[in-house]
C-alpha cells in the first residue's frame, strides 16, 4: 500500500483561478497532490518532504511592490520545481532572469514550437498548441537557464535550468485547451520528480480507515446524514471501520427538498442498517433564519442551529466524543481552512466554518483531501448503489442559499416545488447522470405577468444546470429549447405564485455554482 506522503507534490498557490485544476491534473496522474499557500517557508517544505513543487500562476505582475513571492530559499532545496505563467517569472526573476510587459499579449490558444524534446517534453510533437493567458513575459534569462520552447511572441515559452532542477512555462498545461498538457505534466511527474504514479483511492480508503480506527479507539462517532453523496461516503468509511460505533443522525431543518427526509429514512435504514435518529427542527431553523438575507450570515446561523441540534441528540447517544462531517477539499480551499494553505475565503461551508467555539465533539472530516469526482470513485468502490453516488449535490445550508433573500416557509414550499419539477424533468429527459447540477432558485424578485385575463405581479424562479469534472470549474449546461420549455411551462402552472422563469447562462469562474 502507498502512503501519501511517499510521493506527494505540493501546489504553490500564486492566486490563480487554475491551482485547484492543477491538482487535480496531478491527481490524474496517480500522484497525491495537495495546494499550499505561495509564502510557505522552505523549512516547513522540506518537513513535508515533497517528490516536486508547482508554483501556480496568478493575476499580479512579480516586478510589482506587492507581488506575491515564495521563499527564495526553496529553490535550493534541491526538489523538482515547475514554474506555470507567474510561477515561471517568480523563479526566473528570482534567479536571475528579467520580467517584463510583454509587447504582445497572448490570451488563447497558440503554437508552440518545441526547441528540446528531452525530459518535460518527451512524446510531445515538435508543433504543439497550448493555452496562453498572461500580459507580462520573461525577456531575459540568466546563463543558468536555457530555453526548451518557443512562440512567434514569446521568446521563453518554456526554460529548464542547466544545474538545478528547476522548469518553467509561460503556458497553461493544466487546461484541456493545451492538448498534450497532461503528457507534459506527466512528464514532470515521472522523469523529473521520479514518481511511480502508484496513489490510488484504494490506498487512500485503506489509510483512513485504519487512522479512524486508531483515533477513534472504544468511542462512538456521530455522521450528520444529509442524503447527500458526501455525508453518504462519510458515512460509508465509517461504518467500514468503526461498524456499530457509529450513530448517524439526520437533522429535519425544512431546508432539505422534496421528500428527501423520507428518502434517507429509507435508504439508511435499509443500506446501512445504523443507528439513525431522525431530529424534527424545521421551527427551530426558521426562527434563526428570520429577517436574514445576508448569505454568510444564513450559513452561520445554519451552522449553529446545526451543531445545537446535534448536542441535544448527541445527550442521548452514550460515549458519542466525534462529530463526522462530508467536508471535501473544494470546500476547505473555499473557506480558507487548507492546512498550509491560502487563507482568502470565498465563501463560507458550513462544514468548515460557523462552529461554536465550544463544540463538545472532536471533529472527524474523513473526506477532506478528496475532489468530488474521488468522493463517487470511492462511493462506488465501498459498494454504495449508483443512484446514491451519483446524486446531484445539495448544498450543506440546503435550499437557505437557494433562496436568496429572506427564508420563510411559504417561499421555501414555492422552491421545494419548482425544484422537484426542474430535476424530474431533467430525469425524463435522461440527462441527469449527463448534468453535473441541476435545481432552482426562488429570487427576490416580483415580475408582472399575465395569466389568464388578470394582470400578476409574482414570483421569478432562476433554473441552473451545470456540467463539470470536478466543481472547480463549470459551464452551464446547453439544455435543448424544448427540456427548457416544459420546465418553464411545468413551473409556472404548477407553482403558484410564480409567473416568470429564467435560465442562468453563467460560468464558474467568474460565478459559482450556487447563488449564495
Amino acid at each position: 500500500m502507498t502512503n501519501v506522503a511517499d510521493e506527494r507534490v505540493l501546489v504553490l498557490d500564486f492566486g490563480s483561478q487554475y491551482a485547484q485544476l492543477i491538482a487535480r491534473r496531478v491527481r490524474e496522474q496517480h500522484v497525491y497532490c495537495e495546494i499550499v499557500r505561495h509564502s510557505i517557508l522552505a523549512e516547513r517544505i522540506r518537513e513535508l518532504q515533497p517528490r516536486g513543487l508547482i508554483l501556480s500562476g496568478g493575476p499580479a505582475s512579480v516586478y510589482a511592490e506587492d507581488a506575491p513571492k515564495c521563499d527564495p530559499d526553496l529553490f535550493k532545496l534541491g526538489i523538482p520545481v515547475l514554474g506555470i505563467c507567474y510561477g515561471m517569472q517568480l523563479a526566473c526573476e528570482a534567479l536571475g532572469g528579467r520580467v517584463s510587459s510583454a509587447p504582445a499579449r497572448e490570451y488563447g490558444r497558440a503554437q508552440c514550437r518545441i526547441l528540446d524534446g528531452e525530459a518535460l517534453f518527451s512524446g510531445v510533437p515538435e508543433q504543439t498548441q497550448v493555452w496562453m493567458s498572461h500580459g507580462d513575459q520573461v525577456t531575459e534569462v540568466s546563463d543558468d537557464f536555457l530555453p526548451l520552447a518557443r512562440t512567434d511572441t514569446c521568446p521563453f515559452a518554456a526554460v529548464k535550468h542547466r544545474r538545478l532542477p528547476i522548469y518553467g512555462l509561460q503556458f497553461h498545461p493544466e487546461v484541456t485547451h493545451t492538448p498534450m498538457g497532461s503528457a507534459i505534466l506527466g512528464n514532470f511527474l515521472s522523469r523529473v520528480c521520479q514518481c511511480s504514479g502508484a496513489w490510488k483511492l484504494q490506498d487512500f480508503a485503506d489509510q483512513t480507515i485504519a487512522e479512524l480506527r486508531r483515533r477513534v479507539g472504544e468511542g462512538r462517532v456521530i455522521c450528520g446524514l444529509s442524503g447527500g453523496v458526501d455525508s453518504s461516503v462519510t458515512a460509508a468509511l465509517l461504518s467500514r471501520a468503526i461498524g456499530k460505533q457509529l450513530s448517524c443522525i439526520l437533522v429535519d431543518n425544512g431546508l432539505l427538498r422534496q421528500g428527501e427526509v423520507q428518502t434517507v429514512i429509507r435508504e439508511f435504514s435499509d443500506h446501512f442498517k445504523t443507528d439513525l435518529h431522525v431530529v424534527r427542527a424545521e421551527e427551530r431553523f426558521l426562527a434563526a433564519l428570520a429577517g436574514i438575507t445576508n448569505p454568510q450570515e444564513k450559513r452561520r446561523r445554519i451552522g449553529h442551529a446545526f451543531i445545537e441540534c446535534f448536542a441535544a441528540e448527541a445527550i442521548r447517544i452514550e460515549n458519542a466524543r466525534f462529530l463526522a462531517q462530508g467536508t471535501l477539499y473544494p470546500d476547505v480551499i473555499e473557506s480558507g481552512g487548507l492546512r498550509d494553505g491560502p487563507a482568502a475565503t470565498i465563501k463560507l461551508h458550513h462544514n468548515v466554518g460557523g462552529l461554536p467555539e465550544n463544540l463538545d465533539f472532536e471533529l472527524i472530516e474523513p473526506l477532506r483531501d478528496l475532489f468530488k469526482d474521488e468522493v463517487r470513485k470511492l462511493g462506488l468502490q465501498l459498494g454504495l448503489p449508483e443512484d446514491m453516488v451519483w446524486r446531484h449535490p445539495f448544498p450543506g445550508p440546503g435550499l437557505a442559499v437557494r433562496c436568496v433573500g429572506e427564508v420563510t416557509g411559504v417561499r421555501l414550499a414555492t422552491l421545494r416545488e419548482a425544484d422537484a419539477i426542474v430535476v424530474e424533468e431533467i430525469k425524463r429527459a435522461g440527462l441527469y447522470r449527463q448534468t453535473s447540477q441541476s435545481f432552482a432558485v426562488l429570487l427576490p424578485v416580483q415580475s408582472v405577468g399575465v395569466m389568464g385575463d388578470a394582470r400578476t405581479y409574482d414570483d421569478v424562479v432562476a433554473v441552473r444546470s451545470i456540467d463539470s469534472e470536478d466543481f472547480m470549474t463549470a459551464d452551464w449546461s446547453h439544455l435543448p429549447y424544448e427540456i427548457l420549455a416544459r420546465i418553464s411551462t411545468r413551473i409556472i402552472n404548477e407553482v403558484a405564485g410564480v409567473n416568470r422563469v429564467v435560465y442562468d447562462i453563467s460560468s464558474k469562474p467568474p460565478a459559482t455554482i450556487e447563488w449564495e
